[in-house]
């Protein structure tokens, strides 16, 4: 997400407040940059697009700076967040799928503990089984990147039935899982199989990929994050507050395929 800390940072300057960075490469990472944080005494933490340990939470808030988390929320469901409803997200992806005359469903999962991954896979199977479908088949890709959306196009061939509509936990997954299916399996998108994926990134609109998606509200979401970030600094808001943005609309491109014609 360097284009949304990049937009992030600004609008936060704009609103009078210093930032400092800290990155992390992997998730083990996170409490390590957190403690670079908290030795220059910030007034509070935005983490974006990761998990945080509880007690890494609970120890910034001991501190004096409470954590907002940017699309992602805490493990434990507590403290402030930011977040796109993406229990809606996914059913919208499934409503989508189901409409267009697709019957047999899979969810390829990313990060297991992940609360954007969870909650569009929540979304996703209950519309899809309120709507009078089977229960989605899932695959297990592990991480949100090219390498396991890849890997999990492969696995496809390992299931039991082989699915019409294909729902990814986000757009890189996306991109991974047709070109898998595409070259591992000979399958062609959308004539064989559709596929929607999540985020609507740049790279989703490129005239080599045109993969239709469910886009995130990300300005709504960096407003709404600057917003809560500027009543805690002014210590305007004690209590703990979880804000869930509508998802953008469901960009229709070429990864899906209208079964009923």
């Amino acid at each position: 997400y360097p284009e949304v800390m990049s937009r992030l940072t600004t609008l936060l300057q704009q609103a009078g407040m210093n930032v400092m960075l800290a990155t992390a490469d992997q998730p083990e990472g996170i409490d390590e940059a957190v403690e670079l944080l908290l030795a220059y005494q910030p007034e509070l933490m935005i983490v974006l697009a990761t998990n945080l340990a509880s007690h890494a939470r609970e120890k910034c808030e001991i501190a004096g700076a409470p954590v907002i988390f940017f699309n992602r929320l805490s493990a434990d469901g507590l403290g402030f967040g930011v977040s796109c409803d993406n229990v809606e997200g996914g059913r919208r992806a499934a409503d989508h799928l189901i409409d267009l005359g697709h019957h047999a469903l899979l969810y390829v999962s990313a990060f297991p503990g992940a609360s954007t991954n969870v909650e569009r896979q929540q979304g996703f199977h209950h519309r899809a089984v309120e709507r009078g479908l089977p229960p989605p088949q899932v695959i297990e890709a592990g991480r949100f990147s090219y390498e396991a959306g890849y890997a999990a196009g492969l696995a496809m061939r390992d299931l039991p039935q082989r699915p019409d509509g294909v729902f990814c936990a986000n757009d890189i997954v996306a991109i991974g899982f047709i070109e898998g299916v595409q070259e591992g399996l000979g399958l062609k998108v959308p004539e064989d199989v559709s596929v929607i994926g999540y985020d609507n990134i740049t790279m989703a609109g490129w005239p080599s990929h045109r993969l239709t998606t469910v886009a995130q509200p990300l300005e709504e979401m960096m407003a709404a994050t600057v917003d809560l970030a500027r009543k805690l600094a002014a210590e305007a808001l004690t209590d703990q507050r979880i804000l869930r943005v509508p998802p953008g609309p469901l960009v229709q491109r070429g990864t899906v395929r209208d079964r009923n014609r």
